[in-house]
């Protein structure tokens, strides 16, 4: 009979070794979440210091986001933080045998000596969570590619929308308990409270940031008109205010007018030198003065124009975000809604394709918390109908769902534009060189029609001077005191025949 010998151990063979160190694990940082957990156990300056950059998630292992967990609640609660307190609080919410017991925070807890460089090993924890989500949605961006029923040009705005959210820190999150939105709440209160009321972007036009408090951040402001009535002057003039004499960084999407256009329509409004003037360049010399002295506030202001023609909500949206990332704008502008397309989206109902844009203005509103203001045109009802021609909410052109998606609908309305010469209230006050800026809804506040001065040769809006003929005559009697102005009438003529713009100061 054959002598059996115990078989000897197979040894690895050093190709199943080295296939084995080549394989892959997710970017981790373990020994430095221990110890930060441990330095915001036994100080407090730790916790203060990395708690607005973390949250749970970004820990890799689970026993850390849970005992991560439990320190931010005793953050919140206003409560001491150290060994005992976060072993009494992981207790409380079961999870402590979970985490390893007592025995695996004191093991924490001896780790370090104390929270120097804690905000450091914080943001190291924090760039390995980033790759981890960069690798998850890698994974479903080449998964989802495969599948050919996915339109491509979702696919690509979805793709776009995670990675924004990454790189703005902005990750999706779950529901909001009442506790943290009250505590949100009252700390924006206290910034509009320190920001003397306007807790929005300023317009530059008083009576409306009244009852506004400035447009407010994530919602969708829709303005419509029949053409040639002023919208586009209004919003030119609405950005330059807000970027000149607020700083307040401004996009501008036009798909009707060139950029130069623009630009050149806010040089008149900000010279005072008519536009037609200057698109044909024969100036005075004086002007020529008036025009490079006065144009360099402008040339300085945060203004951002795109003029690319028939632009998708898709590309739209990518250029916003991009705009946000680079150059934080605070006001988005798109002139106008119904030039825009809904992409490959489109199934040819026009009706449908303006429902997408609008809810997905709405939508980027709300993901760069910053107020988006569109543009539209009103149907030619307006036109036909007898009486006063004030456009009303059933005048939205080619969708209801503009009306429901819009935080505030307003209307601009010039009765010189239909012949009359003054307004339809019982004091028939003469309406020339005027116009009304109509809320005609307001989620968040009331309605009003607030009357604005309007410049036809400069298409510019201002807020309306009701007392103009004290003011020219205290200006003419400086003027006359320096003796800068010999005969004033003759020079300007009588203040009741003086054409809008025509005041040399």
């Amino acid at each position: 009979m054959k002598n059996l010998q115990p078989t000897p151990a197979k040894k690895f063979k050093k190709s199943n070794v080295i296939s084995l160190e080549k394989g892959k694990l997710p970017p981790q940082a373990l020994d430095l979440e221990e110890a930060v957990l441990g330095a915001m156990m036994i100080d407090k300056k730790g916790v203060d210091d990395v708690i607005d950059i973390l949250h749970s998630e970004v820990f890799y292992k689970e026993t850390h986001q849970h005992i991560y967990e439990a320190i931010y609640t005793l953050f919140q609660n206003s409560e001491p933080t150290d060994l005992l307190t976060v072993s009494n609080q992981l207790r409380k919410t079961g999870n402590l045998e979970l985490v390893g017991g007592d025995f695996y925070l004191i093991g924490l807890t001896q780790k370090v000596s104390s929270s120097a460089h804690i905000e450091f090993h914080a943001r190291i924890i924090l760039q390995k969570y980033i790759q981890r989500k960069l690798i998850s949605i890698s994974a479903e961006i080449i998964q989802e590619a495969y599948d050919e029923t996915v339109d491509v040009f979702d696919l690509l705005d979805d793709a776009e929308t995670k990675l924004f959210e990454v790189t703005q820190g902005n990750l999706k999150k779950g529901s909001e308990d009442a506790q943290g939105l009250v505590t949100q709440a009252i700390k924006k209160i206290q910034e509009i409270s320190n920001k003397s009321g306007m807790s929005g972007v300023a317009t530059g036009f008083n009576r409306l940031d009244e009852l506004t408090s400035g447009w407010q951040p994530s919602d969708l402001v829709i303005l419509a008109a029949r053409p040639g009535m002023g919208k586009t002057a209004f919003v030119m003039s609405m950005a330059k205010n807000m970027a000149i004499d607020f700083d307040t960084p401004v996009a501008i999407f036009s798909l009707e007018m060139s950029s130069v256009q623009l630009i050149t329509r806010m040089i008149s409004s900000e010279t005072g030198i008519s536009s037609g003037k200057l698109r044909k360049g024969n100036l005075e010399p004086h002007e020529w003065e008036q025009l490079n002295v006065k144009v360099k506030n402008l040339s300085k202001a945060p203004i951002f124009i795109d003029d690319t023609p028939s632009l998708s909500i898709f590309d739209l949206r990518a250029k916003a975000r991009r705009l946000a990332s680079q150059h934080g704008i605070k006001i988005i502008v798109i002139d106008y809604l119904q030039l825009m397309t809904a992409g490959s989206s489109s199934n040819g109902n026009r009706e449908q394709e303006i429902s997408t844009i609008s809810r997905n203005l709405k939508a980027l509103a709300k993901e760069l918390a910053i107020p988006v203001i569109a543009l539209s045109q009103l149907s030619r009802a307006v036109e036909t109908r007898g009486g006063s021609k004030r456009p009303l909410l059933s005048d939205l052109r080619e969708s209801g769902a503009i009306e429901q998606d819009a935080d505030i609908v307003s209307f601009i309305f010039r009765p010189e534009y239909y012949g009359l010469t003054e307004w339809d209230d019982e004091e028939r006050t003469p309406c020339e060189g005027q116009a009304e800026f109509i809320v005609a809804k307001h989620r968040n506040g009331g309605l009003e029609n607030i009357r604005l001065k309007f410049t036809g040769h400069l298409a510019q809006f201002s807020n309306l001077d009701e007392d103009f003929g004290n003011e020219f005559h205290s200006k003419m009697n400086s003027a006359i005191s320096a003796g800068n102005i010999p005969n004033p009438e003759d020079a300007f003529g009588a203040p009741d025949n003086l054409d809008d713009g025509d005041v040399p100061f």
